[in-house]
Order: structure tokens, then C-alpha cells, then sequence
């Protein structure tokens, strides 16, 4: 067994705190691409990959700032329909 970088890692990881902080558009783009840099891992079972840890975390900060933006767009239709039929 020999250990890897994957190249995307630190990628995944920026754009996953990206997504928190600065644009939320960022989360599905880190979550997508996390996800495939781990099934990449997960494809060659004899690397001990090093920065494994910073695809899952970027990763997973994609996939909350992803669920925050489909709750606040739920919020969102659910508050102009109330205000239509408020106005009928």
C-alpha cells in the first residue's frame, strides 16, 4: 500500500467553505465533485489516500450550504403563494 494526494482535494475543500461563507452557489459544485473524488478513491482500494479528510469535509459542507439553499428557496415560494392569495 502506498499513499496518495488526490487532486482535487484541497479543491473540494475550498469550495465547500466557499459555499458557506461567500456563495452558496458554490455547495453543489463541491458536493459533486466531492462525491466523485471519493468514489475515485474508493475505485483503487490500495492507495491510503492523505488528504481523504479534506474531500469528505469539503463535501459535506457543500451538501448543507445545498440543503440551506433548497429550504430558503422552499421558504421563498411558499412566501410569494401566501402573499398571491393574501392579495385575492
Amino acid at each position: 500500500m502506498h499513499t496518495r494526494e488526490h487532486p482535487q482535494g484541497t479543491t473540494v475543500l475550498v469550495l465547500g467553505i466557499l459555499s458557506l461563507v461567500v456563495c452558496g452557489l458554490l455547495g453543489p459544485v463541491a458536493w459533486g465533485m466531492g462525491n466523485r473524488a471519493i468514489k475515485e478513491m474508493d475505485a483503487e482500494p490500495g492507495v491510503v489516500w492523505s488528504n481523504r479528510g479534506n474531500v469528505a469535509a469539503g463535501r459535506i459542507c457543500g451538501m448543507i450550504t445545498s440543503i440551506i439553499l433548497i429550504v430558503a428557496a422552499a421558504a421563498f415560494a411558499v412566501a410569494i403563494v401566501v402573499a398571491v392569495l393574501a392579495n385575492n
